[in-house]
Order: structure tokens, then sequence, then C-alpha cells
């Protein structure tokens, strides 16, 4: 599960904007706010394939692009620490949105039927300090862009490299103003197809899914820039990959993501959908991956959440939960997840908060945390 909210607007935001070329916005310089519910509610999909049924999944194809779905996105999140204590979380995101299933029939460079949007964040834990970006561009004239094999996607010098013939190990390289990261990422597990066989429903809504992969353990090392120091660093990373032509029920009005690294070698990403009268969808879902990469499917049910604490955005005057304790009581996990910053909302064309945190408990470890939906206009 992933910013979907954002997805459905980038062609509207992009339109709108002169002459379609890319730019980037810095977590001073907000862009103009929508709602979850506002982006979710799209454009017009007639032309779009739809997630229906399952389908294999082949490597590095997949990492690439599906122009026959009107959305996808490349999702990377870590938590890093440097070889004197320092500890960073970082995210990057690609999506690509597309305005026609087809390639533009003009023969200008500048013709295309994508939109791509990255987001890129930093959390450097000893300044108390987050960092956030956006950038747009067409997929035309180099600009952006994204290809299977060999792997690559792009916007401007924001990128992921595959270094192998099957797209491993990644390299992801970001820069921006006062901070950079230069990574690589190898699979230290095999792939796990998220819902059934890798089609994740998200309502009962028919094609209302994805197609969804996650490498949910990646052995990281490289560089964080911040300023003018440059630290080594290692760590863990988690990948998410969906394509999908789809939006949110319309009772959906946002989402909490789980994706959670324990020390002893599991891994766990639960999302819980939230309904507009309070409740938890019962489509929300999960999977817990052994040490070995063996995957078991949680239901909603098998996944106590309970929010502990609130932090208020000085910026957006968003109140998110700040602290939760997770349960599985099947696998006896009882846990609390702490945010790395309480400060790790993404003040960009939707608002949501994303970031690292920590766990303490039956199981140790590190993760990251999205939450969308709680503006109170959201819905």
């Amino acid at each position: 599960m992933k910013c979907v909210s954002v997805l459905k607007t980038i062609a509207c935001v992009m339109l709108v904007m002169a002459g379609l070329v890319a730019c980037s916005a810095p977590v001073s310089e907000p862009r103009a706010r929508l709602t979850v519910a506002e982006a979710m509610a799209g454009g017009d999909a007639a032309g779009f394939a739809r997630v229906t049924i399952p389908r294999p999944f082949v490597f590095p194809d997949d990492h690439g692009p599906h122009p026959e779905y009107a959305i996808e996105w490349w999702y990377y999140t870590g938590n890093l620490s440097s070889s004197d204590g320092r500890r960073f979380g970082f995210q990057f995101t690609l999506f690509r949105s597309g305005l026609a299933p087809a390639a533009p029939a003009r023969p200008s460079g500048w013709a295309t039927s994508s939109i791509y949007m990255a987001h890129f964040a930093l959390s450097d834990a000893a300044s108390g300090t987050f960092y956030a970006f956006e950038r747009f561009s067409r997929g035309a004239a180099g600009l952006a862009g994204s290809q299977g094999e060999p792997f690559r996607v792009w916007l401007e010098n924001w990128s992921v490299e595959g270094l192998g013939s099957d797209g491993m190990p990644m390299r992801v390289r970001a820069a921006e103003g006062d901070v950079a990261i230069d990574l690589t990422l190898t699979a230290g597990k095999p792939p796990v197809l998220q819902g059934d066989r890798g089609v994740s429903q998200k309502s009962a809504d028919a094609g209302n899914a994805s197609y969804y992969y996650s490498f949910t353990r990646m052995p990281t090392t490289g560089v964080v820039r911040v300023g003018d120091v440059q630290y080594q660093v290692a760590g863990l990373s988690w990948m998410d990959r969906e394509w999908s032509t789809s939006a949110l029920g319309s009772a959906q009005v946002g989402w909490d993501w789980f994706a959670l690294q324990f020390d002893d070698g599991r891994d766990l990403m639960f999302y819980r959908l939230r309904l507009d009268d309070g409740s938890i969808d019962p489509y929300s879902k999960g999977v817990l991956v052994d040490a070995n990469g063996g995957a078991r499917r949680l239901s909603r049910d098998e996944v106590l959440v309970e929010p502990l604490d609130g932090w208020t955005s000085p910026r957006s005057g968003v109140t998110y939960p700040a602290r939760w304790r997770l349960r599985v009581p099947s696998e006896a996990i009882d846990v609390t997840v702490t945010p790395l910053l309480a400060n790790q909302e993404l003040p960009v064309t939707v608002v949501y908060w994303e970031g690292a945190v920590v766990i303490e408990g039956s199981a140790t470890g590190r993760g990251y945390i999205e939450m969308t939906g709680y503006a109170p206009d959201d819905g």
C-alpha cells in the first residue's frame, strides 16, 4: 500500500503548470493542498486495464513500467546508521500517472502519455531535522521515465538503477539542497507477493486492486550527505512495487501502513484502511515474513493496532497518532512502535505523514509508517 492518493491528481496538477517542466519543492515551500478524498476522486480511467486476477511476475521486467495501467509507483524506505552511530531514515518514491493507455501519435519528442512525480525525504535523528522534497516532470525528452531491462526509473537526477541482469542490486540516488543519498540495496530475501498471489484487493468494487510485491529486507550500504558532511552508512531498506487502475472505496478516507523489520529476522507489513465512520475496512490486510523468506498472510482481525499518543503538526494543523501498540496474538507479537522524530510530515501536494520508527517489546527493530487522510476536512 502506498500513496495512491497522490497519483490520480498528478495529470491535473501538471497540466496547469506552465510548460509541464520539471520542478522541485522543499519542505519550506509546500504546494497547494488536496485532501485524500479529493485526490482519490481521480480522472478518466477509460481504456486502462484493471487488476482482476493473479498473473505471473517476471523480473526484471516487472520492475519496469506498466503503461496499460493508470498508476504505479516504486517505493523505498530504510533505516541507516553511520559508523559513529548517527541514525537516519530515508524515503524515496517515484510515481507514474498515465494520461492515456497508449503513446501519443504526435512525433514531438515532448509528447508523452505519462507524468512522473517523486518524493525524497530524510530524517536526521541527531539534529532532529526532517527534510522533504517533491518533483514533477513529463515522461519525455529524457526528463523522466522508466524501463525494465536494464531496470531504471528516474526523474531528472533522482533515480533507481538495477546493477545486475535481474535488476539487483539496486542503486538509489537523490540530492536536493543540503541532503543527498547514494545507496546500494541488495535483495536479502525473495520478493513477497502481497494479497492473493500478488493481487491486493482494496475494496469490494470490481477492479479496485493492485498488483503488489515487496522486497521486505534489503541490506543497504552507501553515503548520506547532510550539508558538507558525508556519512558512510549501513542498514536495511524496504521496497514496495505496485501498479493499478483504482481508487479508494466511497467510504474509505485514508490508511495507516506499517512496514516493520524485527531484529530476529522477521518482517511485518500491515495496512489498515480507515472508513468515514471510524471503523477499519475488512479489506485491511498484511503479511508476516519469516527469517528465511516464507510469508504468511494476515487478515484485518489478526493484527490489533492501538494508537497511544498524538502529535499535531505546527505547519498543517493535522493531528496524527504518534505512538502505537501493535499486536499479532497468534505470533506472540506485542510491540510498541515510536517515531524516530515526531515531525515526519511531508507538506507536499497531498499532505501525509511518513517516517522512520523504532520497535520495542516482544521484538525489537526498526521500520516505517505512513498515515494518510487525517486532515479534518478529509472524507
